[in-house]
């Protein structure tokens, strides 16, 4: 018995049947939607389990360092972290290397990390101006609003590079580092068609970015795009959250009692002290974004659902380098320091590492003041510049907590440096109160502090504070490592997380019958006697939704005449979780989804390319087939903007 509803639905379609789409005429490809459901696939005919990796490796490519690490998949326990890097800063644990590059004056790949650093900084100042040195680069993709692959990005000495191949070489080397180790370990040359890479992204980068990571690796050689299912994009949270369940409670510190035992014996699992249903926030604090996840263990095979969609922002600690930089604007002038990083981009470099120590150094409960180094060349450039010494600015200034100290370097009174971090902790505080406070997100047990800046004793303060003793706050040992282990995890095991929340409200551009009353009258349309409806926003899934994995959306489209060789419909994606017409404040074109019919005409009076999309994965994927034929279409879905 069908409801009214579905027999509305059935008499639109049947209509649309009847009456082709008008929307050719609007410079829309015709496409006339047959039949939207929902279909949910059974675990026994999910995505078959395609070829089989000897080994799976994960690249970290973090905003302020990176690494890799791998497993083999006859010993899946085992993870090993990459081997030491040369060149490691004192007080910085050297299992990540900067995420830094160089490349020679002709724009060709020289160095990577801290030999990039270091060759940089021992170049004749001259000579350094003719190098491009890149850092930080990667929140380029959090930050552009519409990303192509012509994007592009500046290095220290003003000239402009394209971000897709500063990507691609940085990826390449990481190939090149990991396929090296893997041989010396293996005693053979090692094939990289035996490695599934996994590459870690932020859970709020959009659509885009983690298309362009993937372009980015096409470009490096790491996968081809032959072969897509090589290369797994995962998310940090969630690669920190698989990790953070399996761990032994001797490889964390519980801030509450700051001991490690908490009334399980040690060698037991955090996850054993979950149980059927509980829940837990991932926090993830990275070098450039904060990332917020909620999770719920499924028992017994401990699956993972997610909560509430992703959440957070560029909040990372960078932020606090951001903060430094402006502090020396207001000591010694805007213009000064724009000048001083273009003029002496590697002197500017060793001054952020000296900051970077510093930064390491500071507590809540630290009472005397930490001193900064200034390069030489600052104080001479800066003398040069302006005429009078850095000393006499430094009086003048109307910054009290920074002093100049007689061995020539700038003494923080630790309020001062506090007050560098107040800024970003804010945000993520902020952040963390609105989490909390959504009814998704009751009865945490467990708060999961992750990522390089977790460590900040600072941001640990802070958050303490306001928990309130609401959630247990659990910080793992190996903090920084966290994301790039629990990454390897995931590639070994895709389909742990069975459930996640779309982050926005996806969906296309169709016509319907014009309803008298229901329909605003600016929309109407009427072609050859048929009155339609236009840009009403067909949705294929709302921000927030629940998707499981392999979770498909189905819909049927026409194309507009028997000849036409590619259906292109454009995707709108919006932040609100009802949307009635891709007119709406907020409602932006996000993507393209591309039938290529060519060569599947067929003798039907009518053609249906059914597609199947797929929302549940840390990407989004489209399948199409011809209904009359059954051949498989050539479906893709592009979110770059070209």
């Amino acid at each position: 018995m069908m409801t009214e509803k579905e027999t509305a639905a059935e008499k639109i379609i049947a209509d649309a049947m009847a009456n082709p789409s008008p929307a050719k005429s609007m410079g829309d490809p015709g496409i006339t939607p047959l039949s939207p459901s929902h279909i949910q696939q059974n675990d026994t005919d999910q995505v078959p389990s395609g070829p089989s990796f000897v080994v799976v490796v994960a690249i970290d490519f973090g905003t302020t360092s990176s690494g890799y690490a791998y497993a083999f998949t006859k010993e899946p326990e085992c993870i090993h972290t990459m081997r030491r890097w040369e060149g490691g800063d004192p007080g910085v644990s050297n299992q990540k290397t900067p995420t830094t590059i160089l490349l020679t004056p002709d724009r060709k790949f020289h160095s990577f990390g801290y030999a990039a650093r270091d060759f940089y900084h021992d170049l004749d100042p001259s000579e350094s101006k003719q190098w491009l040195y890149l850092e930080k680069f990667k929140m380029k993709l959090h930050t552009t609003a519409n990303l192509s692959i012509d994007t592009d990005l500046q290095a220290a000495n003003g000239k402009r590079v394209k971000a897709l191949d500063i990507f691609a070489y940085a990826l390449a080397f990481f190939k090149e580092q990991a396929l090296k180790e893997l041989s010396d370990q293996t005693g053979g040359d090692f094939d990289n068609n035996d490695v599934r890479w996994v590459i870690t992204v932020p859970a709020i980068w959009k659509m885009p970015a983690k298309q362009f990571m993937r372009e980015a690796a096409y470009k490096s050689g790491l996968v081809s795009r032959d072969n897509p299912e090589q290369l797994i994009i995962a998310l940090e949270p969630e690669a920190a959250s698989i990790y953070c369940r399996k761990l032994r409670l001797h490889q964390m510190v519980d801030l509450g009692s700051q001991t490690t035992q908490n009334g399980f014996s040690p060698t037991e699992n955090v996850g054993s002290g979950m149980t059927q249903g509980d829940r837990y926030v991932v926090v993830d604090c990275g070098g450039g974004t904060v990332d917020l996840t909620v999770h719920q263990i499924r028992l017994p095979e401990g699956h993972l659902k997610e909560l509430y969609k992703a959440s957070g922002g560029p909040y990372g600690s960078i932020g606090i380098d951001y903060e430094f930089e402006k502090l020396l604007c207001q000591i010694f002038g805007q213009d000064f320091i724009d000048q001083f990083k273009i003029k002496r981009p590697a002197a500017w470099v060793d001054l952020m590492i000296a900051f970077e120590s510093r930064k390491r150094a500071a507590a809540p409960d630290r009472t005397n003041p930490l001193n900064i180094n200034l390069p030489f060349s600052f104080i001479d450039y800066y003398k040069k510049f302006r005429g009078h010494s850095v000393e006499h600015a430094l009086r003048k200034s109307n910054v009290d907590f920074v002093k100049w100290s007689s061995q020539g370097m700038l003494r923080m009174n630790p309020d001062a440096m506090n007050s560098l971090f107040k800024p970003t902790i804010d945000h993520i505080i902020q952040h963390l109160n609105d989490l909390f406070d959504k009814p998704e997100v009751s009865d945490i047990k467990f708060l999961f502090l992750v990522g390089g800046f977790a460590e900040s004793p600072l941001l640990q303060h802070a958050v303490q504070n306001m928990l309130q003793g609401r959630s247990r706050i659990i910080i793992p040992h190996d903090v920084g490592l966290t994301i790039l282990k629990g990454a390897v995890l995931f590639g070994l095991d895709p389909s742990i997380i069975k459930v996640r929340r779309s982050p926005l409200t996806y969906g296309v551009g169709v016509l319907n019958r014009f309803v008298e009353g229901k329909h605003p009258p600016e929309k109407l349309l009427v072609k050859d006697g048929t009155r339609w409806c236009t840009d009403v926003f067909d949705t294929f899934i709302s921000a927030d939704q629940s998707v499981s994995l392999g979770e498909m959306v189905k819909r049927s489209y026409t194309p507009a005449k028997p000849s036409q060789q590619v259906i292109v419909i454009h995707v709108y994606c919006s932040e609100k979780e009802s949307v009635g017409f891709i007119s709406e404040h907020g409602v932006k074109k996000c993507g393209t989804l591309r039938l290529d019919v060519s060569g599947t005409e067929s003798t039907a009076p009518r053609r249906e390319i059914q597609t199947l999309m797929q929302f549940g994965d840390t990407e989004i994927r489209a399948m199409a087939v011809d209904v009359s034929t059954g051949r498989t279409v050539k479906a893709s879905i592009d979110f770059l903007s070209h």
